[in-house]
Parts: structure tokens; sequence; C-alpha cells
């Protein structure tokens, strides 16, 4: 499986369960990116804070043993972690989440524009270039709408960054 169509399956397995958990981090910048970017972990954020034996029991049930703080399972590469709700950008909840359909499930991740706010929270607030350049390739593959990009930043009182790098954000010809 890819790692998209693996966190599908992982995702509509939780749902069964009464799981919500949305893909974000790197693997959702890797998906927004068309693979200009590529993850070896699955982050499904743990939207409303089910708790952690609940999550180690359904992830039990298809193969995956948990070691410190990741889940692993012999058949693929990948690591999966379930960073604590509530699902967010910054200081604001994400309010809508896209859904992609696979063979092996519906993906739940980020959009676009809520992906780039997420890379670009590190960044503000951590100086971490490299999520700067995971935001620059999904705002440039998917086209993120830079006016509400424009009025997170505001709110995130980080318009002076967002002013250095907003002409990276726009895809080439627009």
């Amino acid at each position: 499986m890819s790692q998209a169509e693996l966190a599908a399956f992982v995702q509509s397995h939780l749902r069964a369960r009464g799981i919500t958990a949305v893909l974000s981090g790197g693997a959702c910048v890797s998906i927004h990116s068309e693979g200009r970017y590529t993850s070896a972990d699955i982050d499904l954020v743990n939207a409303y804070s089910v708790n952690r034996g609940v999550i180690q029991a359904a992830m039990q049930e298809i193969g995956f043993t948990e070691q410190a703080r990741h889940f692993i399972h012999p058949h693929t590469p990948y690591i999966i972690e379930f960073p604590p709700g509530p699902l967010s950008v910054g200081a604001e909840p994400v309010k809508q989440v896209q859904e992609l359909d696979f063979s092996t499930g519906t993906l739940e991740l980020l959009s676009p524009t809520d992906c780039v706010k997420d890379r670009l929270a590190a960044y503000y607030h951590w100086d971490d270039q490299q999520c700067l350049a995971q935001a620059v390739l999904v705002a440039q593959a998917k086209g993120a709408d830079i006016k509400e990009i424009a009025r997170w930043s505001r709110a995130e009182g980080m318009m002076g960054k967002f002013r250095l790098i907003r002409a990276n954000l726009t895809p080439a010809g627009q």
C-alpha cells in the first residue's frame, strides 16, 4: 500500500470504532505536493482526544504494535503517530477536512490551505526552515488560498514573516 492508502485503511478501521483521526504533518504535505516531499511517518491527529488505550487496542486489531509513541507494522515501512487534539492550525481549530477516496477507504486530511498553515505555524513559531519549504511545495502544487493564509497569519501575529514569504506561496504564473 502507498502511504495514502495505508492512512485511509487505518482511518477507516478507526472510524468503524468511533475514533476520528485526521491526517496532518509530513504525510499530508507528501500528498498535497504530489510526492515532491516524502515522509516516513503518518501523523493522525486524535481529533477528539480518545483514550490512548482505545487507539492502541484498535491498532493491535490490524497488526500494529506500539513502540514508544509510534505504531509499527512488520509489513510497512511507515510508522504511525497520534498527535493529541484538538485538530488545529496554530491557535485556530480546523473547520473542515478534505476527503480522498482510495480502494482501502476514505482518507480525511487537512485541506491544502490548512496544510500550508500547519507547516507555517512551525516556521512562524520555531523558525523551522524545512516546514517553510514544505508549505511552499504545497502552496505551489495546489494553489492554497493566500487570502485565508494572510488572515490566519495576522491572527497568529505573524504578518511580518508572512510578508517576507508571500511571493513564494503563489504558484508560478499567478
